[in-house]
Formats: structure tokens, sequence, C-alpha cells
């Protein structure tokens, strides 16, 4: 994998703050919230946005998209607890609970009802058509 040595933000690559934005093996940063961030593709295509979401160990029924003044958020909850047992005694018991949120600012440009959304194996894909311009029309007023 080649890593860029300059994010854009024109900084070294080795400026702590920044390191995390370039590891290869994910971001692994807890936001302000507790929710990490999920690695994410977002795509502006002539007519829609397309937004892919890595969300491993997500459930469907635990994921949820909205779409609030302009701001598309994709939240997912992940649980999952494991018991190993031989004999009577625990073996092995390990839990995995984490809490994803990622949000995306489309302005006025998508409508949700438009939204398609689609998850399978961990993956979310959006597809947010974009609303076309209304371009106003040149009326002449009469002065009378």
């Amino acid at each position: 994998m080649n890593l860029p040595m300059k994010p854009s933000s024109g900084r070294s690559l080795f400026d702590f703050d920044d390191i995390f934005n370039y590891w290869p093996f994910g971001r692994g940063i807890e936001a302000a919230n507790g929710a990490f961030s999920p690695r994410c593709d977002i795509k502006d295509m002539k007519d829609h946005y397309e937004i892919t979401a890595e969300l491993p160990g997500v459930d469907k029924k635990d994921l949820e998209v909205t779409l609030d003044n302009g701001v598309l958020t994709i939240t997912a909850e992940t649980r999952k607890e494991e018991k190993e047992e031989k004999e009577g005694k625990v073996i092995r018991q390990e839990r995995r609970y984490g809490k994803y949120m990622r949000s995306f600012l489309v302005g006025d440009s998508v409508k949700e009802a438009d939204i398609k959304a689609d998850f399978k194996d961990g993956v979310l894909k959006l597809t947010a058509p974009k609303v076309a311009p209304v371009t106003p029309e040149a009326r002449r007023i009469k002065v009378s």
C-alpha cells in the first residue's frame, strides 16, 4: 500500500494528529461521543452521490440512516458476546461492543425519499440522487 508522504493539508505525514488518517489498518479513532468513524468511499457522480461505508460486525437491524437539515448521518451499533466453557469452567469469554457514526453535509441537493440503501456483508451502499437545481424564471411585471 502506498501512503502519501504529505496529507492534503500540506503537513508532514508524521504529524501525530494526522497519522491515523493514513494508517493502513483502519482509523481506530474514537470520536468525542464515543463512536468510531467507519471507513467510507464517497463518489460525486453527475446525477447522484454514492456513499459506501464499512460496518464490520453490524446487523441490519442495528443500522440507521437519517437525513436532517441537509446532514446525512449513518449510525450503527454492534454487540457480540462469545463464551466457551469446558467442564463447567470458563475457558474463553470475549465481548465486542461498538458504535459507528458518520455524517455528510449534502445540503438541499438530496431528498430523503430518493435515497436508496443496500446493506450486505457489512458494507452499506447509499445512492442519493441529486435534486435538479431550479433556475428562477424571469418574468416581466406589468407596471400600471
